[in-house]
């Protein structure tokens, strides 16, 4: 016997309360080194610099080091490769993609006018896939104590004496006024899959819940992740240089994001279990699409403080943030004592959502971000970077409380992040009109337990020549971090130990107009 409900009917509607967590305000508020391939060959150390495309990202008033009007593209192949640990059981997964990631050009005027400083101005126009979001992740293995139901329990017994909607979960749900939150819907898949259970199931106004999984531990888990996507900045710049010895830049920013993740986890155990309801599998498959844009500008500065030594400041705003999610959700149970009255043969319960719930826009405020750089220039041989930055992520905020969710969501932020510093060195050897170039990079974990993401390594690498009027820059980047994030957010929260391997080759060719 298969038992079918689609949570989609007459009379439900999911609204207010959505899923964000930590996660996602951390996946929309970093930056990956992305840009032309001589701003990946010396890991982004550009802000003392400018004379880039990708460096107008890091400080805005690099554009009037220009000294001709420049136009460039960058294509761009990623490969990231996935180790999981998951209780001894050891996954890798491989994820490539291919994309033209950058493209920009800058125009420069000169100022002829003997009677002002200002010798120089520079507008340009730069986007930049900032964040590529194309991963996939498995791990399996046998976990010796929790079980998924654990996470269907923890939202059901949320609020003892009345749930979020106020409705007891055994209620036949006919009228057409009734809507449920996201806790709500957790706690009505996990009840109508036969996860959980009434504590008194003849009392209608139940509400404390018990989960029908069997005791003993040892669960088999699977758990896939496959994400798809990009965030995306367009940059409008100006700038202006004074007597070549100070730059001055600004940047008004657009941004783009689109992110689609597909989840599917599946538990099964073979425990002995005498209740009235023997739970033998669970499938659970969770689909998020999260699009939408914002808004930011930077402000910078370059100064030559000698004819080598070269400074540079710059800041970069919060990000303001409108987004959209639609989920979708799918709950295939299998066991024995299924329906009422119970059935003693093997059934399944499949409980699906079947289309995507459309939640209400929300906004998102990510965290500033300051640039301090420091630049010695060997005459035409070569060059030196250094970049600093700081973020402070525990500033990141849901800015639209509907409910009390997204200040409590607020509040995890605030505690589970921290101040976060990022440093860049690059370098750059010139021989006639080759090119060669290296990188160091190094990011602190957003997070106050290291655990849940590590700090970042990063090296790279890149050739380039000078054609005359045409350029042509090769870069290769690899970085490493590892992690370990929940399976779910509550109730069950353990997961696979990570180690996170990107490599990227970057391919850039410029014209000089």
């Amino acid at each position: 016997m298969k038992k079918y409900l689609i949570i989609l009917v007459v009379g439900f509607s999911f609204n207010g309360l959505q899923a964000q967590d930590v996660r996602d305000a951390v996946r929309y508020s970093q930056d990956n080194l992305n840009g032309t391939a001589r701003f990946r060959a010396m890991s982004g150390a550009f802000g003392a610099l400018g004379g880039d495309l990708s460096s107008l990202s890091v400080n805005p008033a690099g554009s009037s080091v220009f000294a001709n009007n420049e136009m460039g593209i960058t294509l761009s192949n990623f490969n990231t490769k996935n180790d999981a640990d998951y209780f001894g059981s050891k996954n890798t997964k491989n994820t490539n993609n291919l994309s033209l990631n950058q493209a920009g050009a800058v125009f420069v005027f000169n100022n002829m006018d003997p009677n002002t400083g200002w010798n120089k101005f520079a507008l340009g126009i730069n986007y930049d896939n900032t964040n590529n979001f194309n991963n996939s992740i498995a791990a399996s293995g046998t976990n010796p104590t929790n079980s998924v139901g654990d996470y269907f329990l923890s939202f059901a017994n949320a609020n003892p004496s009345k749930n979020q909607a106020g409705i007891p979960l055994g209620v036949i749900l006919d009228n057409n006024y009734y809507q449920l939150n996201y806790i709500d819907q957790q706690a009505f898949l996990g009840y109508e899959g036969y996860l959980i259970n009434a504590v008194d199931s003849n009392d209608d106004n139940n509400t404390m819940y018990t989960s029908n999984v069997p005791s003993g531990g040892n669960y088999y888990h699977e758990n896939t992740i496959t994400s798809t996507g990009y965030n995306g900045k367009l940059s409008f710049n100006a700038s202006a240089a004074y007597e070549d010895k100070i730059y001055v830049g600004l940047n008004i920013n657009t941004h783009f994001t689109d992110f689609r993740q597909n989840t599917l986890f599946y538990e099964d155990n073979d425990n002995p279990n005498s209740n009235a309801i023997d739970l033998v599998s669970t499938s659970f498959e969770n689909e998020i699409y999260t699009y939408g844009s914002g808004f930011s500008f930077q402000l910078g500065t370059i100064i030559k403080a000698t004819k080598e030594l070269r400074l540079g400041l710059a800041y970069e705003s919060p990000t303001w943030y409108n987004l959209n999610d639609e989920i979708r959700q799918n709950l295939v149970s299998s066991g024995f004592g299924f329906g009422s009255p119970p059935n003693p043969n093997f059934s399944d319960t499949d409980i699906d959502s079947n289309q995507f719930v459309v939640y209400d826009t929300y906004q998102l405020r990510t965290s500033g971000k300051l640039t301090g750089s420091i630049a010695y220039v060997f005459g035409k041989k070569g060059l030196l970077s250094f970049d600093i930055s700081n973020k402070d992520y525990s500033s990141t905020s849901y800015s639209k409380e509907r409910d009390s969710r997204n200040k409590t969501i607020n509040n995890e932020i605030s505690n589970e992040l921290n101040n976060s510093y990022e440093y860049r060195l690059g370098g750059e050897y010139k021989i006639k009109a080759l090119s060669l170039r290296a990188g160091y990079r190094f990011e602190q974990s957003p997070y106050e337990n290291t655990t849940i993401m590590g700090d970042l390594n990063g090296y790279s690498a890149g050739i380039g020549y000078n054609f005359g009027s045409t350029k042509l820059d090769l870069s290769y980047a690899t970085a490493r971090r590892n992690s370990q994030q929940g399976f779910f957010t509550q109730g069950f929260t353990d997961g696979a130990q990570l180690n996170t391997k990107t490599n990227s080759v970057s391919l850039t060719l410029l014209f000089e107009l």
